[in-house]
């Protein structure tokens, strides 16, 4: 449910910093119950995201993205690290007003219609006259006078979204924020989120839905263990994890032996005029088919994001090198 109100303040002092900066963030729980070592379940974790992003946060359960995004919110205190979100303590943020969630569960009164939700918290920031645009982008216009308990799980995700718009927060993050919807739900949902992102609001949301991710974030952020593991645009996270296929017209044969040994060239295939390669370095190739070749159609293709989520998520942290050539000013260009 949504916690804030924007805040009123001039724009210079709410735009001169990122919208989330991490240090060193580290989480620790006491073991549970017949351990004895402690659970760090976020470790020594950096993190900036700029103004306007929308950013998804992946990894499999226990990665440590919900304990993060607690800390982003101000319910639990880092064990060690800063946290700063929109320049200031995520407390003052709260309270104050510029961020708003949507969570998975929790935080609808079932005995009230979702008019009257929308109304009550709409009357508390003062936006009273905003409730028929926010249902109307949340798609719940049509069930403002439905029970929040006779409501399904998707009605009431949706009703959670409709609410987080309220108070027009700078920064809004996401929990599985499509959770029960369907199809056309789903889609409408980030419709809305894309427009939102296009005036200017901050993004981060986890999901476990990867296509989702992979077609809406300009930015991935992969975690594993609670450390960062990836960090980079969908495209250069699958490239540099899995490489790409580089696939072209070359009716001439000579080449092939050339190509095949060709650094970063991992296999090569020719079936007739047309030849596949595997590289880690795809503008490499391209370029050199295209001007050291007489190949033509030259085409280059990724792995689905699954299969670097999968790469990525299933080595010991320790054996890799996390993915972080993007710097935050690239992944909108």
């Amino acid at each position: 449910m949504t916690t804030t109100h924007p805040a009123d303040e001039p724009s210079a002092t709410r735009h001169d910093h990122p919208a989330i900066e991490l240090r060193g963030l580290t989480k620790t729980f006491a073991p549970p119950r017949g351990a004895t070592a402690p659970v760090e379940a976020v470790r020594d974790v950096d993190l900036r995201i700029e103004r306007g992003e929308v950013v998804a946060l992946l990894g499999p359960n226990g990665a440590g993205k919900t304990s993060l995004l607690d800390m982003v919110l101000g319910f639990t205190a880092p064990t060690s690290g800063s946290v700063s979100v929109l320049g200031r303590r995520p407390a003052d943020v709260i309270a104050t007003g510029g961020i708003s969630s949507v969570l998975q569960s929790g935080g609808l009164l079932p005995r009230l219609t979702v008019g009257e939700t929308l109304t009550m918290v709409a009357d508390v920031f003062g936006r009273h006259a905003d409730v028929p645009s926010v249902a109307r982008r949340a798609g719940i216009e049509q069930i403002l006078t439905r029970r929040v308990s006779k409501c399904s799980g998707g009605e009431q995700q949706r009703l959670r979204f409709a609410l987080a718009l309220l108070p027009d927060p700078d920064l809004l993050l996401l929990d599985e924020p499509t959770t029960g919807l369907d199809v056309g739900a789903r889609r409408d949902f980030w419709s809305a989120i894309r427009a939102d992102a296009k005036r200017g609001r901050t993004i981060l949301f986890a999901t476990h839905y990867l296509a989702e991710a992979d077609d809406i974030a300009d930015r991935i952020v992969l975690m594993r263990d609670g450390e960062i593991v990836a960090d980079d645009t969908p495209g250069r996270i699958k490239g540099t994890a899995l490489g790409r296929h580089v696939r072209a017209t070359l009716p001439d044969s000579s080449e092939d032996e050339a190509l095949a040994v060709l650094r970063g060239v991992n296999s090569f295939e020719r079936r007739g005029e047309v030849v596949r390669l595997h590289t880690r370095d795809s503008d490499a190739l391209a370029r050199h088919l295209l001007t050291a070749t007489a190949a033509r159609d030259v085409e280059v293709t990724s792995d689905a994001l699954e299969d670097a989520f999968l790469t990525l998520t299933s080595t010991p942290t320790s054996t890799t090198t996390p993915i972080t050539t993007l710097t935050n000013s690239e992944a909108r260009s």
